[in-house]
């Protein structure tokens, strides 16, 4: 199964950010593809990011000071790597997605084996295999939260111009 999601943008501000998610936190499908746009917002604030993850996460368990480290290892100079998950995004051309943005979460058979548990699947433009992210619902709410994601896994390089620059379609 699949669901896809449509966005007019990306890079919102955090208020915007938490009124889809508050609309919409039951769908867990749609809590991945805010993930995406999270992550998406990490160039132009890295706080506004990190403010992000923290709405997807459960109050309880906030944002380390070790997953920023690792989202600054992992999208310091390669910011590239969400835009992969939208629709017409490719290495050719920067990773920069076609208007409106559309983003596409997959499910298995085996994605909610474990009750209270879902493991879903994004496809991205620069991998050759889907990439997982974990949620868990709180029982009383029915409502999902992020677990882990292994979105940022390293993708084919962007393309580059003639001068050997990473085209940054984004500015």
């Amino acid at each position: 199964m699949f669901k896809e999601y449509f966005f007019d943008r990306i890079i919102m501000p955090p208020d915007d950010f938490e009124a889809l998610l508050t609309h919409n936190r039951q769908d867990v499908y749609f809590v991945a593809a805010m993930t995406v746009i999270a992550l998406c917002n990490y160039k132009q604030s890295k706080e506004t990011c990190y403010a992000m993850i923290n709405s997807l996460r459960n109050p309880a368990d906030p944002i380390s000071e070790y997953q920023k480290q690792f989202l600054r290892d992992r999208l310091g100079g390669k910011e590239y790597k969400p835009y992969s998950y939208f629709r017409g995004s490719t290495p050719e051309n920067g990773y920069t997605p076609s208007s409106p943005y559309m983003i596409k979460v997959s499910s298995m058979q085996s994605s909610f084996a474990t009750e209270n548990w879902a493991t879903l699947w994004l496809r991205s433009s620069g991998a050759d295999s889907d990439r997982q992210i974990r949620f868990r619902e709180k029982r009383s709410t029915h409502e999902w939260y992020l677990i882990e994601d292994f979105l940022l896994a390293d993708i084919r390089e962007p393309r580059v111009d003639d001068s050997g620059k990473v085209i940054d379609p984004w500015g």
